[in-house]
């Protein structure tokens, strides 16, 4: 048996962009998970399907799985000869309790890591415009935890923090906010120091209050924010408007689920990422290219018999090339032959092979497509089509009425995928947009989170009709792309914002 090990990483305050690359490939590659509450969606998104999670989730007082059982559920995994992955939010050795699991392990002979994490105490800070240093206001950052238990007093030596005359950053305060204020009024600090009590840092939802130490207490009973939430105290407060970047991004607010294939929803992601969103990406299928498929295998044998290629998406050129490599099927034999692709995007994909298409529709589906083709076909040619298991009948409805032979092969399977950690309806009421790019996307969403959901409630961004007939068949809200591409989605986006 492998002997196994635990890897405690920090996750960050939330935004899946400041994970650390080594936490990232752990994640990737992990036998178990166990995860906290405050790990965000987008993080929780990489975890492999083939990967036992088990939610040891926290907030305050609320544990679904105690320390205790934590530790030994750690222990037992790793015993197991299983790669155990430890997600915690921020950093694990920052009021995050990794050191006494870390101790734990040592005590019982189980080999582990601890993988920093960008903490919370100064990211935040920093996506809310607040410097927690600053040459002209602060030469020093005090990190404390707020957190304390009910009807105990808070053990924070407040007169030592107000003769540092730094900024305070108090983690898991916000119950104790009260307490915090009149501690530091009562030990001399100017009622006027500027606090800020900053929620949700990182994220589409965060929020931030910026008063005085004196008033910050009325403002959050006047307009509270939500959990998580650190307090920053110190003259860099007043910073916030002055460099707050996050919010002048154009789709800053917006929490967007990308539902885009693995292999394929990197593009997107970014884009909506670059322009400020919070991206979670949760594909809904995956495509498996089809095992020992005879009929493909004896169509790559006759290439030369084809006068026509005809693909319906990316994945149908990345299945076809990958098999001709894998046959050892010479590409000069496609020599003669003429390409067509749906779209923009598949003709892309064929063109980072060389492969230039003879015919691009200029709307993109498969029954414009098919008329595009049809008046070019005669009794001489012959068309292969490489394409999903489930490809829309369409295409071979009106090019079967042509004089060509029609060879419509299915090279991949396009799977549900499964997440043992995802409750979709929980999620959906905190999502702005959910896009969509084939019908297939759609359909797998609604079983991944159910059909008793009201999809009413969710606005789909889809890349066609066919995808956009699919979602309002289940009740969503649509808007439809101009033409079927990742920009096109991305303006749709921007423009109904």
């Amino acid at each position: 048996m492998n002997k196994g090990k635990v890897w405690l990483i920090g996750a960050g305050p939330g935004d899946p962009g400041l994970l650390t690359l080594k936490a990232k490939e752990l994640i990737e590659n992990a036998d178990v998970v166990v995860y906290d509450a405050l790990a965000g969606d987008g993080i929780l998104a990489m975890i492999p399907s083939t990967a036992e999670c088990i939610n040891a989730g926290k907030r305050s007082s609320k544990h679904i799985l105690p320390q205790h059982e934590t530790n030994r559920v750690l222990c037992e995994k790793a015993k197991e000869g299983k790669r155990v992955v430890r997600i915690k939010g921020g950093d694990p050795y920052l009021f995050g309790r990794g050191g006494e699991e870390a101790e734990y392990l040592l005590e019982n002979g189980v080999e582990f890591e601890e993988v920093p994490g960008v903490t919370s105490s100064i990211a935040v800070p920093a996506y809310n415009g607040i410097p927690v240093t600053h040459r002209d206001f602060a030469s020093s950052v005090t990190l404390i935890t707020g957190h304390k238990k009910q009807d105990e007093e808070l053990d924070i030596d407040f007169k030592a923090l107000t003769d540092l005359n730094g900024t305070i950053v108090f983690m898991m305060g916000l119950t104790a906010l009260p307490d915090i204020m009149k501690g530091l009024l009562s030990a001399g600090m100017n009622p006027d120091m500027p606090a800020a009590v900053l929620s949700k840092g990182t994220t589409a939802r965060q929020q931030r209050r910026v008063a005085t130490i004196s008033t910050i207490e009325k403002m959050m009973e006047d307009d509270p924010v939500p959990t998580p939430a650190i307090i920053v105290v110190g003259k860099v407060c007043t910073l916030n408007d002055k460099l707050c970047w996050i919010e002048k991004q154009e789709l800053f607010g917006k929490k967007i689920i990308v539902t885009r294939p693995k292999s394929r929803s990197g593009k997107l992601a970014g884009k909506l990422r670059a322009l400020g969103a919070e991206v979670v990406e949760i594909p809904s299928i995956t495509l498996e290219a089809i095992k020992d498929n005879k009929a493909f295998e004896n169509a790559l044998d006759n290439i030369k018999t084809y006068t026509w290629i005809v693909f319906t998406s990316p994945s149908g050129v990345h299945v076809f090339f990958d098999t001709l490599r894998e046959k050892k099927v010479d590409i000069r034999g496609l020599a003669g032959i003429k390409f067509a692709a749906i779209g923009s995007g598949t003709a892309k994909e064929l063109s980072d092979h060389a492969v230039f298409c003879d015919v691009v529709p200029d709307v993109f589906d498969n029954e414009t497509l098919a008329n595009a083709l049809k008046n070019k076909m005669t009794a001489e040619d012959k068309v292969l089509i490489p394409r999903a298991s489930i490809g829309n009948p369409i295409l071979t409805e009106i090019l079967g009425a042509t004089p060509a032979g029609i060879d419509d092969i299915p090279v991949y399977e396009t799977l549900t995928c499964d997440y043992e950690w995802l409750d979709l309806s929980g999620k959906l009421k905190d999502v702005d947009y959910v896009t969509f790019t084939s019908a297939s996307t759609v359909d797998n969403f609604v079983k991944l989170a159910g059909k008793d959901i009201d999809y009413s409630k969710v606005l789909g961004v889809c890349i066609g009709k066919q995808t956009r007939e699919m979602a309002e068949k289940y009740g969503f809200k649509t808007i439809m792309s101009e033409k079927a591409t990742i920009d096109s989605m991305v303006e749709c986006i921007l423009k109904e914002r």
